[in-house]
């Protein structure tokens, strides 16, 4: 049975670190300090989403589809994950959209005509 790294300490929440690395063939061990990808921290609900997009091929409405949430809805939790995985990017995109952007992507089906009358009217 396996289970999935933790990422925090349930004692105190600050970063867990693997220290120990083990051969599941002839159980040879390795012990030292080693990093794990940044998408070992992120949450499981997370992961899903990020696995739902990668099988949508990127394709928001497919994802707002495979998910039933909005396409706002959506861009939150790609902008949270971004966020995670390149903190250095934080509030490069906030959402704000110019009437070009949202009518672009509302021609490509990437929004409802409802959804960019919402974004516009945030202006």
């Amino acid at each position: 049975m396996s289970y999935s790294v933790l990422n925090t300490c349930p004692v105190c929440e600050h970063s867990l670190h693997v220290t120990k690395l083990q051969c599941s063939h002839c159980h040879t061990t390795i012990e030292n300090k080693f990093e794990l990808s940044k998408l070992a921290s992120l949450s499981a609900e997370q992961m899903h989403f990020i696995e739902t997009f990668i099988i949508s091929r990127g394709n928001i409405k497919e994802v707002e589809k495979e998910l039933g949430i909005s396409y706002p809805t959506v861009r939150g939790k790609l902008n949270e994950i971004i966020e995670i995985l390149r903190p250095e990017r934080k509030n490069e995109d906030s959402g704000d959209f110019s009437k070009a952007q949202v009518i672009a992507m509302l021609e490509n089906d990437e929004i409802t005509a409802k959804e960019a009358v919402k974004l516009l009217k945030n202006k």
